[in-house]
């Protein structure tokens, strides 16, 4: 008797310790993963989602700068020029604060590195080419050299910069999917594992129990019922931490980071889409092609099928009334449509539908330039393209983007918190967990103790 009494003194004890260290390894494996997905894997991503951005809006900018500079500065828009060029500058310096951040966390993955060393080469290409260009316009007669040479610049983007930069941005992004899969995928087997663990536990002082009311003529012993009851509460703490860090991971991953992502990818795209606007009127050679990108980019962000630049805003009005009486309504596709299917949080959707809203204002005026240049009025179309005036394109170019930064915050400020309320659960209840086990294990040997001295 009193050896069978030790055996499972024993096996409790060591599923106990078991169990405890279980749940220690979960918990410090979720914090890493949280640490990764705050510190590592959504500013990776983000850095490269901004690079796209950033070198959109600088050579934007630059188109700017050529286009509000007149004849050798004779004629110059002060106002636009100086924020171009103030714009321009903010642009740069971003671009290598992208590329630094981009160069370390490509380290290892010998394609990425690649790809940052690439880029960087041809990032210094492209400032010479800018900056010759700048050089060229400031010059009496020099536009037509100063086009030449951006051009050759904006080519380069097109052809070697942007799509280096996407591909960073799938690159991360891949990688921050395959860690929140790895990460899900461990956190459910910690989980199976924790109550598998836990039952038999419990089994085990279920067994001490019956033996001791059996041998004994008990029918409780204080001590083992006590140690049952810490060891119920450490598995329930101990799930619902492990239940709770998946659930936050996700909300984190899927809820918000991918609508930031998603929100990202229209923001550089829109800056693109906005530069097409200012390369139309500065290159005359090269209208229809910029035309068309314009177009391009509209339906990657608002996508209607066969729509023209002509038909494009009807189109705009009578799919967003439509989405507007069912939200299942699916005739319109890309970005916004991608955000628009994944509202998650309260004021989202009204966000994001503001968002829409206000790129259908900006959408209007892009008609309007164009049928001012049409028209013969070229000055005209440069200014409302470029001033900064309530009512003209670049203000509402700014109200429009002032909404989708709403909607970005929305979702970075609930990636933040998923962050935080994940690694609080780890924070508030390992603890408890290994409190309470290592209670039961030492309440199982006091409740056993007197048993055990009966037989000397």
């Amino acid at each position: 008797m009193p050896a069978r009494l030790r055996l499972l003194r024993a096996a409790i004890a060591s599923l106990s310790v078991a169990l405890a260290a279980l749940l220690l390894v979960a918990g410090l494996a979720a914090n890493g993963t949280w640490d990764s997905v705050a510190d590592r894997d959504a500013p990776r991503t983000t850095s490269a989602a901004d690079l796209e951005l950033a070198l959109n809006d600088m050579d934007g900018q630059a188109a700017n700068i050529l286009l509000a500079n007149g004849d050798a500065g004779r004629g110059r828009l002060k106002t636009p020029y100086a924020k171009a060029v103030g714009f321009y500058g903010d642009a740069r310096r971003g671009i290598g604060h992208d590329l630094r951040m981009l160069a370390v966390a490509a380290q290892g993955d010998r394609a990425d590195e690649k790809t940052v060393e690439n880029l960087t080469d041809d990032f210094a290409e492209y400032q010479e080419l800018i900056g010759r260009a700048l050089e060229n316009d400031d010059r009496t007669g020099g536009r037509k050299l100063a086009l030449v040479d951006y051009r050759r610049a904006t080519d380069l983007l097109q052809s070697r910069l942007l799509p280096a930069a996407r591909t960073l941005v799938s690159s991360n992004g891949g990688r921050f999917d395959a860690a929140y899969t790895a990460a899900r995928s461990a956190l459910a087997g910690q989980l199976a594992a924790v109550l598998v663990l836990g039952v038999l536990l419990l089994a085990a002082l279920g067994v001490l129990h019956w033996y001791l009311a059996r041998r004994f003529r008990r029918i409780l012993n204080p001590g083992a019922l006590a140690a049952t009851v810490c060891t119920l509460l450490a598995v329930l703490f101990g799930a619902q931490m492990l239940t709770a860090s998946a659930e936050h991971l996700r909300g984190a991953r899927r809820d918000a980071f991918d609508s930031v992502v998603a929100l990202s990818r229209a923001r550089a795209i829109a800056y693109d889409a906005n530069a097409d606007e200012s390369r139309y009127l500065l290159d005359p050679l090269r209208r229809d092609q910029y035309a068309r990108a314009f177009l391009a980019k509209s339906q990657e962000l608002y996508g209607i099928q066969g729509a023209t630049l002509a038909t494009y805003d009807a189109g705009l009005a009578a799919t967003w009334k439509a989405y507007a009486s069912d939200h299942r309504d699916l005739r319109f596709t890309g970005q916004f449509r991608r955000e628009l299917d994944n509202i998650t949080f309260p004021g989202e959707r009204t966000a994001a539908e503001r968002t829409v809203e206000t790129y259908a204002v900006y959408q209007r005026d892009d008609r309007r330039i164009r049928a001012l240049l049409a028209a013969g009025k070229e000055q005209q179309a440069v200014e409302f393209c470029m001033g900064w005036e309530p009512g003209t394109s670049n203000a509402h170019f700014g109200a429009w983007m002032t909404a989708l930064d709403k909607v970005t915050n929305i979702n970075k400020a609930h990636f933040t918190d998923s962050v935080r309320e994940g690694r609080s659960e780890v924070a508030d209840l390992l603890p408890w967990t290994g409190a309470l086990l290592l209670a039961a294990l030492l309440l199982t040997a006091l409740g056993l103790r007197p048993r055990l001295a009966e037989f000397g």
